[in-house]
């Protein structure tokens, strides 16, 4: 395996990692504040991290020629989370993550719709299977079609598209522009929603609300690093790891015991996301987004 391929696999890994446990406390500070509050929060302390950014560069530090994908990619990503987090207060912990990580099962599909981009065939087998396990979790298929799962699939379109966007944005953008962009579109979008809705907490829960957002900005930075490294269609079955950590947090501070049938799931997951580590073929690139004329 190449070295950029160990790199981005690790740093997939420690995404899902890193998210899981925003997940877990976001499920537990939505018991005292509004979706919108959560939302909001998190995107604020992100956006203040990376403000020091416009401070000492001034305009050229974030100057970009590629506005419209910037604020695709920030609804895209806002959406993803506004779908997921709204899930998780009515579904399992581990159902929603499933539902959402299906998203790298739809990047082929949108790169192939959107961008004509053809996937090689040794690319889907791990797709294929991480699909199989989420399917084989997620029965009986009754279940599937309740509100609060359709949410969460809806959930992996948008955060298949962040994925797409996010691709697309490094070819040209720093990993310091593409995230002041995103904390930018969605503190502007989800800030008044907030305020509208805005329900006092206990202390502690600001403080929960603190380290969630260094969590959040933590993981997405790993993302964009992810993603800087190798393809989308590469690191999707790894993406898949989080599925098990969700699980895991899910039983400790939810008693929320999978079945076997759901452990034979999450091993196809595994199984998937080990079956990349072992592929070494490069995927045709996607290719940058055309700049507008000077």
């Amino acid at each position: 395996m190449s070295t950029d391929l160990s790199r981005a696999v690790l740093l997939a890994l420690a995404t899902s990692f890193v998210a899981s446990l925003v997940a877990a406390g976001s499920k537990w500070a939505a018991e005292y504040v509004s979706i919108h509050q959560l939302v909001a929060s998190q995107y604020f302390v992100g956006f203040c991290l990376y403000l020091p950014l416009l401070v000492r560069g001034g305009k050229a530090a974030v100057k970009t020629e590629r506005a419209g994908l910037h604020c695709l990619r920030g609804l895209a990503g806002l959406g993803a989370f506004y779908a997921y987090y709204a899930a998780i207060q009515h579904i399992p912990l581990l159902e929603a993550t499933l539902l959402r990580n299906s998203a790298p099962l739809l990047v082929p599909l949108i790169a192939l719709w959107f961008l004509r981009i053809r996937i090689p065939a040794a690319r889907w087998w791990p797709l294929l299977i991480g699909f199989a396990g989420v399917l084989i979790i997620l029965r009986p298929l009754p279940a599937l079609l309740s509100v609060w799962h359709l949410v969460g699939f809806a959930a992996a379109w948008m955060m298949a598209a962040s994925m797409i966007t996010t691709r697309l944005l490094t070819y040209t953008e720093s990993n310091q522009v593409v995230l002041f962009y995103y904390f930018s579109v969605a503190l502007l979008v989800s800030t008044p929603l907030a305020l509208w809705t805005w329900r006092t907490a206990p202390w502690w829960v600001y403080g929960l609300l603190l380290v969630l957002g260094l969590g959040l900005a933590l993981a997405l930075w790993l993302y964009t690093l992810a993603y800087r490294a190798a393809k989308p269609s590469v690191l999707a079955p790894v993406s898949y790891m989080s599925v098990v950590f969700a699980g895991l947090w899910g039983w400790l501070f939810w008693r929320e015991t999978p079945d076997t049938v759901a452990g034979i799931g999450t091993l196809l997951v595994v199984i998937s996301a080990v079956m990349i580590l072992w592929q070494d073929k490069t995927s045709p690139p996607l290719p940058a987004a055309p700049r507008p004329p000077a």
